[in-house]
């Protein structure tokens, strides 16, 4: 069994699993094989009577990977070990041991923390709409994943803007979410990281028995922990030798919510006599796609990706006119590719944001191409699916001895899915595409096992989704770049690879240009045969610039602009970033939709930003009682000459245009 094991390795993949004598950091290139890597380490081990199965911890940063970790490690005949997201396993030992620390149970866990801070933020601000306790949101999430309490922020945020909030009103929040939540006696998920922290480090009997449970650990994506989450593993792992974390400092792109690789980079030196094995072949992409994969990361490459598959097809590097052109050629493409053989499956769209999703969705429609918009919500969890598992394990529990199919049929039937896809977009076409999705994987293991009961297709299903094994739908996956991480398919489009998109345009300095460099690559490397890069060249106020991460990548085939309507009633003009129809006075003012982005001027945005907070000072307001972010970047796209420019733009009124529109109006013709 060991010989099995280790001959389906390459030479380094074969040295981690036989590095069992010391703590063992791997730095895995995109499709290099890590996963392979390490739960064959694990079954080797188990092999070798060096790890006892039981007492082995796994821990990585999705429920997909987790699942596919447990699935693997099924295969490999290791059933019993651990394999779970860091906050599964943290949620799952407070559960345990807290009434022995605290003599109480464990609080509640917040499904939805978002009204809490809203509350929060109306205390402090006396006012907040939606966009700033999104913010607030975001930054109380990074502000806990390092580690930096509500007393210490201010210190510690330097130069960080939450949309118009002090450090100091953004720490006053912080303050009064953690009161709110200790009345309410519930904790979120940042919480279980912090309390599994502190029943290690302060009740020694319960570190005793957690150590005692777990021996062996194994971390996955190790560029993408947070200060909290390094934390907690050192605590798990108390100095001993029995660790091997994994990680590709060349795909962190998790800086927003408080992922720092430098905890990949130091571990060596954190661990004495550590060992450093490198995966570099490339199992993946064709070298046609890593060689533009390589120059989109240069020249920040730590170590190039050797291509091991048969060479492809040259990336296509093109540009459309209008973005609503970009979806149709994208579609157009899609329909191609599948012509040409690629199941829907393995075709996949990927952006920046999910703003640039419902052109590409309409053109996908127009043309009855099948697609999925992969979200956060795991498969397991959706309404829909659990109701649909949960009545089929009923009615096999009932007739255990009916043919699998008839089971699927009857259940199918009864939650109320049909053959046909409902028309339009929206929750009931995603909840019919979860069903579909569940049938379709069902199906798929009875045609292979034809003598299957019902009761075999439930213990199938229990054990499926106890691995959150989700099914790969038969259709096109629309994504973002973030969200496609840790997925591949056969053939990859990105679109808007343009200034203002990618790199974001918040983010064009140090170490947030960066990162957006490490995501295109990340979306890049995401292909295994073909790769479409795309961006649209028509947009407000002329011509847009493909992004600079693309210079000097030859462009390949161009695609012109398509004529437009001549004549186009006021009420339906479009969009000229996406193309939709604008649904308002104000976005037809202004062009475009007001979560639809678009290149600004930062240095006209910076001196607006300095010219609100003198203004606010002297005010005694909060800034964003000025001009929130999102005014501020309208005007820095419209640049407006005049108080009629300025009333033009969304989030000014004759009330803001008296109190401070002689003052805006003065700042954007300086910079001029």
């Amino acid at each position: 069994m060991s010989d099995l094991i280790l001959d389906a390795l390459d030479p380094e993949q074969r040295e981690v699993a036989l590095a069992l004598d010391a703590p063992v950091v791997v730095l895995a290139g995109a499709g290099t094989g890590k996963t392979r890597a390490i739960t064959h380490r694990v079954a080797y081990a188990v092999s070798q009577r060096v790890y006892d199965p039981r007492a082995v911890l796994a821990v990585t940063f999705t429920t997909r990977a987790a699942g596919e970790m447990r699935a693997r490690l099924a295969q490999l005949g290791v059933r019993t070990a651990q394999a779970r997201t860091i906050h599964a396993a943290a949620l799952r030992q407070c559960r345990y041991f807290w009434r022995e620390a605290y003599g109480t149970e464990f609080p509640q866990v917040a499904d939805n923390t978002f009204g809490i801070i809203a509350r929060a933020a109306t205390h402090v601000l006396g006012a907040a709409e939606t966009p700033l306790i999104r913010d607030l949101e975001t930054e109380i999430s990074w502000a806990k994943s390092s580690n930096v309490p509500p007393e210490s922020y201010v210190e510690l945020a330097d130069g960080r803007e939450v949309n118009g909030a002090t450090p100091g009103q953004v720490a006053a929040v912080m303050a009064n979410y953690e009161k709110a939540k200790q009345a309410q006696g519930v904790v979120d998920f940042h919480d279980l990281l912090l309390c599994n922290a502190a029943l290690l480090t302060d009740h020694p009997a319960v570190a005793e028995q957690i150590r005692a449970q777990y021996r062996h650990f194994v971390v996955d994506e190790y560029q993408d922990v947070s200060a909290l989450q390094h934390r907690l593993i050192s605590l798990w792992v108390d100095g001993r030798d029995d660790v091997c974390v994994v990680g590709d400092p060349n795909q962190a792109i998790h800086s927003f919510a408080g992922a720092d690789p430098r905890f990949l980079r130091e571990f060596g030196a954190e661990y004495d006599g550590a060992r450093t094995i490198r995966l570099v072949r490339n199992y993946r992409s064709t070298p046609e796609i890593l060689r533009v994969a390589d120059h989109v990361l240069r020249p920040t490459a730590l170590e190039r990706l050797r291509p091991t598959s048969a060479s492809g097809p040259a990336p296509l590097v093109r540009a459309s006119g209008t973005a609503a052109n970009e979806a149709d050629a994208v579609a157009d493409w899609l329909l191609e590719r599948h012509a040409a053989g690629t199941p829907w499956s393995e075709l996949a769209v990927l952006y920046r944001i999910n703003a640039q999703s419902p052109l590409l969705e309409a053109a996908l429609d127009a043309r009855r191409i099948p697609y999925t918009v992969r979200g956060t919500e795991r498969f397991y969890e959706r309404g829909e699916v659990k109701q649909a598992v949960r009545e089929l394990l009923v009615r096999a529990e009932r007739s255990p001895d009916v043919t699998a199919g008839e089971l699927v049929e009857a259940t199918l039937a009864a939650v109320g899915w049909t053959p046909e896809a409902p028309g339009g977009q929206g929750r009931q076409r995603e909840r019919w595409e979860s069903v579909t999705a569940l049938r379709q994987m069902l199906f798929e293991e009875i045609d292979a096992a034809p003598t299957w009961t019902a009761a075999d297709a439930a213990g199938w299903l229990r054990e499926r989704a106890s691995w959150e094994h989700a099914p790969v739908a038969a259709a096109v996956t629309l994504s973002t770049m973030h969200a496609a991480k840790g997925l591949e398919w056969d053939a990859v489009a990105i679109i808007g690879v343009r200034e203002g998109l990618v790199p974001f345009s918040l983010s064009q300095e140090e170490p947030a240009l960066g990162e957006e460099r490490r995501l295109l690559y990340v979306a890049c490397t995401r292909a295994r045969k073909h790769l479409r890069i795309s961006w649209n060249f028509i947009g407000q106020g002329g011509k847009q610039q493909r992004s600079r991460f693309l210079a000097g990548l030859p462009e390949q085939g161009g695609e012109p602009a398509r004529p437009e309507t001549s004549r186009r009633s006021v009420k339906s003009r479009p969009c000229v970033v996406c193309g939709r129809v604008l649904a308002t006075p104000a976005e037809r003012k202004l062009r475009h939709h007001e979560d639809c982005e678009l290149p600004v001027d930062h240095a006209l945005l910076e001196a607006l930003k300095r010219w609100r907070k003198e203004t606010a000072d002297a005010e005694s307001v909060p800034a964003f009682v000025v001009f929130t972010d999102a005014t501020l970047m309208a005007i820095a796209e419209a640049k407006p000459a005049g108080e009629r420019d300025l009333l033009a733009l969304p989030g000014i009124g004759r009330s803001k245009l008296a109190k401070f529109g002689q003052g805006v109006l003065g700042v954007v013709a300086d910079h001029r």
